[in-house]
């Protein structure tokens, strides 16, 4: 297993049963928690300042320790494999909470308090979070929290988006978060990301993870593009939607936006960022 930090599953204290034989830690197997906030930052480390990635309600998280208020552990990936280390709120975490039954599909969507669309204060739930349906009152849905959200904002689990590029183009205009991966703020690799398991593919969750290791074409330079493939630059990613058109979370525009590829490689290459470095059309 890699020792990036980002996929080894061990501190000083503890380490995940998978690292047996090359660590001195003691062993866990982890258990397996949910977030239970609409969304819930994942940190390198307990006291770090920058935001590494973001988890959203209902998500998985596999908890090796809980040490002064902080849960060290990962997101599991295919086969329970660790896809995402850090360090989250244990506040934000709960432990035997019941399983999703659907998914928010709206881009963004609103839980009440009672069953009724006027209630005040209702909690904002993002794209992508993960619901335990117990119930229905008239267009409303009742969730495991006794909460209520809209029935139009939902689906099944298995229900899935069908392109990854349609599912980005619902997040135009959010703004650029580092780290975010919610519609409330997202980088560009976590538009991708969000994209990708929106349709039911796994997707690492940074850039360069995920140039190293989607499946797909790596194509010529100046092959021309097809809605779906993925620019990548040292540090960023970008999605075509038309042959010279591409969508992407940036610092630039501080939101998902539309962008001319060509205008984007020379401005990139301009501010020093460099050129395209990989062309990359995914397996369906």
């Amino acid at each position: 297993m890699s020792q990036d930090p980002r996929l080894w599953p061990a501190n000083s204290r503890v380490a995940h049963i998978s690292l047996q034989g090359q660590v001195a830690q003691p062993l866990v197997v982890g258990e397996t928690y949910r977030v239970m906030v609409p969304v819930l930052g994942l940190y390198a480390a307990p006291d770090a300042q920058q935001l590494d990635r973001q988890m959203l309600m209902g998500q998985a998280f596999s908890v090796l320790e809980i040490h002064d208020g902080q849960a060290f552990g990962f997101i599991p990936g295919p086969g329970g494999r660790p896809s995402y280390v850090g360090y989250a709120a244990a506040k934000g975490l709960a432990h035997g909470a019941p399983l999703p039954t659907h998914h928010v599909v709206a881009i963004r969507s609103l839980a009440f308090a009672q069953p009724s669309i006027k209630t005040p204060n209702p909690l904002p739930l993002p794209f992508g979070a993960q619901l335990a349906v117990t119930g229905e009152q008239g267009p409303l849905a009742q969730i495991s929290t006794g909460q209520f959200v809209p029935k139009a904002h939902l689906a099944p689990l298995a229900q899935q988006a069908h392109a990854p590029v349609e599912v980005a183009q619902l997040f135009l205009g959010t703004p650029y978060l580092w780290g975010g991966n919610s519609a409330f703020g997202i980088d560009c690799s976590g538009l991708v990301h969000a994209a990708f398991q929106a349709c039911g593919r796994a997707c690492p969750q940074d850039s360069d993870q995920q140039r190293q290791h989607l499946a797909g074409d790596r194509l010529e330079p100046g092959t021309p593009l097809r809605p779906g493939d993925l620019l990548f630059w040292r540090g960023h990613v970008a999605m075509a939607c038309a042959p010279d058109m591409l969508i992407h979370a940036n610092a630039w525009h501080m939101a998902v936006a539309y962008e001319q590829a060509s205008q984007a490689q020379a401005r990139i290459l301009a501010q020093g960022d460099g050129p395209v470095l990989c062309h990359l059309r995914p397996s369906a």
